[in-house]
């Protein structure tokens, strides 16, 4: 049994931090439903497509979930609606707060005097609060404005963004824990609750933890750039032999000194110079650059991994995608998990992030089509007739 069985879920989301915090409830056992414009969604046709006409990423957001139809900008298709959330525990949705109709519907407000347990998940770029609650938004807006564009890439070069839109994928984490917490809390007093997701609060959690903030309030300083160098410990990214790349980070002292053993420069432990995990061996990296970037070329990546992870050094090779599909460590915990599309046939898809003992998370099903399970929930769960579902059709409700 999966954890999240019984529960419901109505995801109105689009794009990717909404979708991936619906992902994860439906690979933890949710009935998960997606309920989209006719026609479908905008993150359908959004970004890379496949063959079937539907963008890639959709086929990775859309698993572990069925999928229906509702125009709710009609007065039946808000009925529909209200009837969905009756027989809900969760909405969850990405509007950014008075910006649309379809917005307004979805207030914890409006939605808790139809069922007073409902839980609504909200995830905007500046959250339901402060001068810029309706201001729209994605990931690299909020990388720009909580200043992590400025702590990537190398000293004096322009702001650089991270391709892999973490603030999306770790608002949806934190979306997903606030529904959790919030169906424990409602398993205890019986009351439903509001969460309130900001991918701007993400990126400047993230850019706080990095230390930025106290930083500058206890040295004065501006934290910059500084390329693949690490900010309080060592870390390099060398080229070997075979034209493979290795990352080492040596984070603490103990590290420090396995590294310089696994290097034959046991010398370079106690050198004043690069002896204490501060500002000193941080201000003298390029130096250790050179002692261990003539060291990897010397042997190939399996070599010198063999050494450095024998001397328990944290260590790693630069992965393209080809071999990370065939990593064994992915392998044996079932990162990649394949399902069967149809015109695309069989697609590799990230696996569920974490492991559970007892109810483990996983994908349950495909992404579905467009509208695919209509007939399934308004005549299944709503009690509709055919004849009915015919009528809504032809009204343009679904």
């Amino acid at each position: 049994m999966k954890a999240l069985k019984n529960i419901r879920v109505l995801d109105l989301s689009r794009f990717q931090a909404g979708p991936v915090c619906g992902m994860l409830l439906g690979d933890m056992g949710a009935d998960v439903i997606r309920i989209e414009e006719i026609g479908g969604a905008p993150d359908r046709t959004w970004g890379l497509l496949g063959s079937d006409g539907e963008t890639l990423m959709c086929k990775i957001t859309g698993r572990s979930r069925r999928a229906v139809t509702l125009n709710i900008n009609t007065d039946e298709g808000r009925k529909i609606f209200k009837q969905l959330v009756k027989q809900s525990d969760v909405v969850l949705h990405n509007y950014p707060p008075g910006t649309s109709l379809n917005e307004q519907l979805m207030r914890y407000a409006y939605l808790k005097r139809i069922n007073p347990k409902i839980i609504v998940g909200a995830v905007s770029g500046f959250g339901q609060t402060g001068p810029d609650k309706k201001l729209v938004c994605f990931d690299h807006v909020v990388q720009a404005r909580s200043g992590s564009l400025l702590l990537t890439g190398f000293p004096n070069c322009p702001p650089l963004k991270t391709t892999i839109t973490y603030n999306d994928i770790s608002s949806a984490l934190f979306t997903t824990i606030g529904i959790i917490t919030a169906l424990y809390h409602r398993e205890r007093t019986g009351k439903g609750q509001f969460i309130d997701v900001a991918l701007f609060d993400t990126a400047t959690f993230y850019t706080q933890m990095m230390g930025a903030l106290l930083l500058y309030e206890v040295y004065g300083e501006i934290r910059i750039k500084v390329g693949n160098k690490g900010f309080h410990a060592y870390v390099g990214i060398f080229e070997t032999k075979d034209k493979e790349w290795i990352v080492i980070c040596a984070a603490t002292n103990p590290i420090w000194k396995r590294l310089t053993r696994a290097i034959g420069r046991e010398d370079m432990a106690n050198d004043p110079r690069f002896g204490k995990n501060d500002m000193v061996r941080f201000n003298n990296a390029k130096e250790i650059d050179g002692v261990i970037g003539e060291w990897m070329l010397k042997r190939t990546a399996e070599e010198a991994l063999e050494l450095l992870q024998s001397a328990r050094v944290p260590c790693g090779i630069v992965n393209t995608v080809d071999k990370l599909i065939n990593d064994p460590q992915v392998k044996a915990r079932d990162m990649i998990q394949h399902v069967t599309y149809p015109e695309l046939g069989e697609l590799s898809l990230p696996g569920f992030p974490f492991k559970m003992s007892l109810t483990p998370g996983g994908i349950n099903s495909r992404a579905p089509r467009v509208g695919e399970h209509n007939e399934e929930i308004y005549s299944g769960l709503l009690g509709f007739s055919k004849r009915k579902l015919s009528q809504l059709k032809s009204k343009g409700i679904i």
